[in-house]
């Protein structure tokens, strides 16, 4: 639980004041119509990433729906490309470049294998990793 506030402390707190040293930081080195400009063009350019990612994740899910399978892996793909598409809609570079990391479908595999091995952890299910990600008793 306490972790659990770290976490919003730093989400809510320092992130904000993260982004807002960094924008003032590239206004003075660009100026301010320059700066404003670039974060416009990475927020659209971002919408396009996760448009264009997220369908290729939903015809993956689709495939396995329609092949009997479980689709766990798409799932978690498609919670990734959402809270992408979140960072890249608040302003700011750090969210904008920790949102596009997110939509590069090697990261999101990580992040997933990660995620899914702690969450196998606290469950007490012993993780089953065939390059696939799974779970096993």
């Amino acid at each position: 639980m306490e972790a659990m506030v770290g976490v919003l402390v730093v989400l809510f707190l320092v992130v904000p004041l993260a982004e807002l040293y960094v924008i003032i930081q590239v206004g003075q080195a660009f100026g301010a119509l320059n700066t404003i400009a670039l974060l416009i063009v990475i927020s659209a350019a971002g919408a396009w990433l996760v448009k264009r990612e997220g369908l290729h994740v939903w015809r993956r899910f689709q495939q396995q729906v329609g092949a009997g399978a479980v689709p766990g892996k798409e799932i978690a793909d498609g919670v990734m490309v959402l809270v992408a598409g979140a960072l890249l809609l608040a302003p700011g570079f750090l969210t904008d470049i920790a949102g596009i990391l997110l939509l590069l479908p090697p990261v999101r595999a990580a992040i997933r294998t990660l995620v899914m091995r702690r969450a196998a952890r606290r469950a007490g299910i012993i993780w089953l990793d065939s390059g696939h990600g799974g779970f096993g008793g």
